[in-house]
């Protein structure tokens, strides 16, 4: 899946902290603009009243102990995800439809993220924090941010998840349809494979005929993962794409570790590179919706833009008897979003036939989940690879 990761907003933000007036670079991976109101918090601030700041909109920066904030910012999701209580808690809305559900939810988690995103800490120009007992982040803020510049702020759940990131690139995930052991590591931003199902709809399809598929295009690469099966199966050569600068980055990083390098070329292009090939393969974000993370961008497709992108433009790059591979979760269908008709509809505006659909239920803990709120959409999606052929 493709990327295209926001630039940090690049504003100040500024607090007092007795009586000074203090400034530092603003740092937000997620586009979140600078907290206009800043008071200074510590081991001493108590849970329910950071909570209260938080929803008021006022952050927090951080001056006391670096694990205590961790255990801060847990006891601020543990409010924000109870349930309302008191006599003027006003009664959550019931959706009448999937979509409406689908949009409600979306609310309250982009609520909810801007909440907990108001736990602030300060760090030096080099990547160090200055509190106690903080952990070592230079690397992983490296791989996230670049080489570092100047002291900022960022906000502590971005960068827990700046070092989950960390640690999902270290250790990689395991990939079977590689090979034993085989792996392959997501940078910081870059969609992780961990959702196998899909994985093995691409390693277990029939080839083309056309020429043996001897040229296949990857269409929005991301980590280089469905590149990396298409010529583990023997295509003899790859051309995987991406927009993203750490997509890229990564997916070549990926198959150089495989030793596909030779096999597999890594370029820039905004979906299609020139040219022909006996097999485009495209797997793009299932949801038509705003992004409001960098990692959503692997998810949400703003009007669906990719998805009719890869429909409308792959007949001018399939080759006599090539074939388009489309890995696409119907989840948008059960949530209202997007009909199977207009999908339909779709290819046939765009001269496709539908040589066959091959599917696969997901097998994530979300889709048995009766607690998530989405969770009728979920337990009724099913993955498909729908391989398509020009008119």
């Amino acid at each position: 899946m493709t990327t295209a990761i926001p630039p940090d907003t690049a504003t100040r933000i500024h607090w007092r902290e007795g009586d000074v007036e203090h400034s530092a670079l603003w740092r937000s991976q997620s586009g979140m603009p600078a907290p206009k109101k800043v008071v200074v918090a510590n081991d001493q601030t108590p849970a329910d009243s950071a909570y209260r700041l938080a929803c008021e909109g006022t952050a927090l920066l951080w001056r006391g102990d670096f694990q205590n904030a961790r255990q801060l910012l847990q006891a601020l999701a543990r409010r924000a995800d109870a349930p309302t209580k008191g006599k003027r808690a006003k009664a959550p809305k019931v959706a009448a439809t999937p979509a409406e559900a689908f949009h409600l939810h979306r609310q309250a988690q982009s609520q909810r993220a801007r909440t907990l995103a108001m736990l602030l800490i300060p760090f030096e120009a080099d990547y160090s924090i200055a509190l106690r007992r903080a952990p070592d982040v230079a690397l992983a803020c490296n791989e996230a941010y670049g080489r570092p510049t100047e002291p900022f702020v960022a906000s502590l759940r971005e960068l827990l998840g700046v070092i989950g990131a960390h640690e999902w690139r270290k250790n990689g995930v395991q990939t079977p349809m590689l090979g034993e052991g085989a792996r392959i590591h997501p940078w910081y931003g870059v969609f992780s494979p961990i959702r196998g199902e899909y994985l093995q709809l691409v390693a277990e399809a029939p080839l083309p005929v056309s020429a043996g598929a001897s040229l296949a295009f990857d269409v929005g690469t991301g980590t280089g993962v469905l590149a990396a099966i298409l010529a583990r199966r023997g295509v003899e050569r790859v051309v995987a794409t991406d927009m993203d600068s750490r997509a890229l980055s990564c997916a070549r990083e990926n198959l150089q570790r495989l030793q596909l390098g030779a096999q597999v070329e890594v370029v820039e292009a905004d979906l299609f590179p020139p040219g022909r090939a006996q097999l485009v393969v495209c797997n793009p974000p299932w949801l038509p919706g705003r992004p409001s993370s960098a990692i959503e961008y692997a998810i949400y497709d703003p009007d669906s833009r990719m998805l009719k992108g890869f429909i409308n433009g792959v007949g001018a790059h399939l080759a006599d008897g090539g074939e388009a591979w489309l890995i696409l979760s119907d989840l948008a269908e059960h949530l209202g979003l997007r009909s199977r008709e207009q999908l339909l509809d779709w290819f046939d505006q765009a001269g496709l036939a539908v040589i066959e659909r091959i599917d696969t239920r997901p097998v994530h803990p979300r889709a048995s989940d009766a607690a998530d709120p989405l969770h009728a959409a979920r337990a009724a999606e099913t993955t498909s690879l729908w391989r398509l052929r020009a008119r």
